[in-house]
């Protein structure tokens, strides 16, 4: 029988957990990026101004003056989940280049699990910020009658954020697939170019959009 999640066949089950082949990709370079991250701490402990202690220090210098300006104050917490998300989607994207690997973010299973992620970050940091009750006062104003309209605007965005990374990612990589499958690899190479481009854009508008929305709790915590 052959059983399918998100329109994508299982490879196999684990006990009671079935596993595809995007769960396989996604934790590859999840264990990829832990890799990297330990050898990056190596090195900026021997090599403290070599170029990767450069090109990390800008990274997080960005991230943090993005936060920074979304909230109007420093938060850790904030540029370490929005720095997550970054390495992850992009990293995620780039394996799509890869000959005979499908880029875990063109499945919609991947997509909605880092959009749920965001959508609970929310309200985990406006009770932070706020307190229960005020976080959820914030549904009620300016008038109690806006209140299903603020879930109904949560549960879009983060509908929204799912489909737009899932279209984008899942397009790009079909395109290039058929011509190199047409044409070879050669020909196709200036769209692979696009593709990557497009790729780390998208990881970039993903990592805007779930920082705007969790520093807007965080934010209205400190008005």
């Amino acid at each position: 029988m052959d059983t399918r999640i998100f329109g994508e066949a299982v490879a196999f089950q684990l006990g009671p957990l079935p596993v595809t082949g995007t769960m396989l990709t996604s934790l590859a370079v999840s264990a990829v990026l832990l890799g990297a991250t330990a050898a990056l701490r190596r090195s900026l402990r021997t090599q403290p101004e070599g170029v990767p202690a450069a090109l990390a220090a800008l990274t997080v210098e960005w991230l943090d003056d993005l936060v920074t300006q979304v909230v109007g104050r420093p938060e850790p917490r904030l540029v370490t989940l929005s720095g997550s998300l970054l390495l992850f989607i992009a990293t995620c994207n780039v394996a799509g280049l890869l000959p005979g690997v499908h880029p875990p973010t063109a499945s919609l299973a991947t997509t909605s699990a880092l959009a749920i992620v965001v959508f609970l970050a929310v309200p985990v940091a406006g009770v932070a910020a706020q307190g229960p009750g005020g976080y959820l006062r914030g549904y009620f104003l300016p008038n109690p009658l806006f209140a299903p309209l603020h879930v109904i605007s949560e549960l879009s965005r983060t509908l929204a954020l799912s489909v737009r990374l899932f279209g984008n990612i899942m397009s790009g990589h079909l395109v290039v697939a058929l011509l190199v499958a047409l044409t070879g690899v050669i020909v196709p190479m200036p769209l692979m170019a696009l593709d990557l481009l497009i790729g780390l854009l998208q990881a970039y508008i993903f990592t805007i959009l779930a920082t705007v929305y969790v520093g807007a709790a965080l934010r209205a915590g400190g008005e």
